[in-house]
């Protein structure tokens, strides 16, 4: 197994270092549980190639990379990369529940130093996570050349993530809705006032998928397709090297 990158400290590794207690259950109220559908249209676009080795970055608890395991083939290699040591932990406790353990490999790194040879992967998946490493994010081209870097020729970039509604005012309410409920609720639940106003901000301020879409071409891809989900409050991407 690969080992651990150096992880630079940051505001955003206090943040998500902080939450895993309570990750989850705002996910799951904040997105009125549709997160898991979401994710489980994600582990099948990952799994539409039968790809052989998948990395999963900023896996957080490991949802993503559990549903990837029960709809991969057997062989595939699955590895979660996270940097916060505590998310890392819970993934572990939640496989061994799905009964998947013995399939998935996490690592704690550094998504903008990965810890793999070039063209290692079939496919790198991203949930909810894409947004921290590329919104107002200084290293953002640092974690995308990373992930072109470790993504075989013809190999896929999949990303499920919170996106701008394109109807102004499913967009204006949205907005709103993270802003008087899924924030304040954040807080209450887990006493962290500044991880749940970032939460809001970004998911309100966040690109639109044009935006999404020049970013990843910009980065080296060759082509990206979307999938709105909800109204286009949140949506799929698949980047192809």
């Amino acid at each position: 197994m690969a080992k651990s990158a150096t992880i630079s400290k940051s505001p955003l590794h206090n943040i998500f270092t902080a939450i895993p207690s309570h990750y989850d259950l705002v996910n799951f109220i904040g997105t009125l549980g549709m997160d898991k559908r979401w994710r489980r249209l994600a582990a099948e676009a990952c799994v539409e190639t039968k790809p052989l080795r998948v990395l999963e970055i900023g896996c957080g608890t490991g949802d993503l990379t559990i549903n990837i395991a029960r709809l991969a083939d057997k062989g595939t290699e699955l590895i979660g990369l996270d940097y916060s040591r505590p998310m890392l932990d819970k993934a572990r406790e939640k496989v061994k529940k799905a009964g998947v353990d013995g399939r998935v490999k996490f690592i704690e790194g550094d998504a903008s130093k990965l810890p793999f040879p070039d063209a290692s992967f079939d496919v790198t998946a991203i949930s909810f996570a894409f947004r921290n490493l590329t919104y107002k994010n200084p290293i953002c081209k640092a974690h995308l050349s990373e992930v072109v870097r470790v993504l075989k020729p013809g190999g896929r970039y999949v990303i499920v993530e919170s996106s701008q509604p394109e109807n102004g005012f499913i967009r204006a309410i949205n907005h709103l809705y993270m802003w008087v409920f899924v924030m304040p609720m954040g807080v209450i639940l887990s006493g962290n006032v500044s991880a749940y106003k970032y939460l809001a901000k970004s998911t309100t301020d966040f690109y639109s998928p044009k935006e999404v879409r020049e970013l990843l071409m910009s980065a080296g891809f060759k082509d990206v397709r979307y999938r709105p989900l909800f109204f286009g409050a949140a949506g799929i991407h698949v980047a192809i090297k």
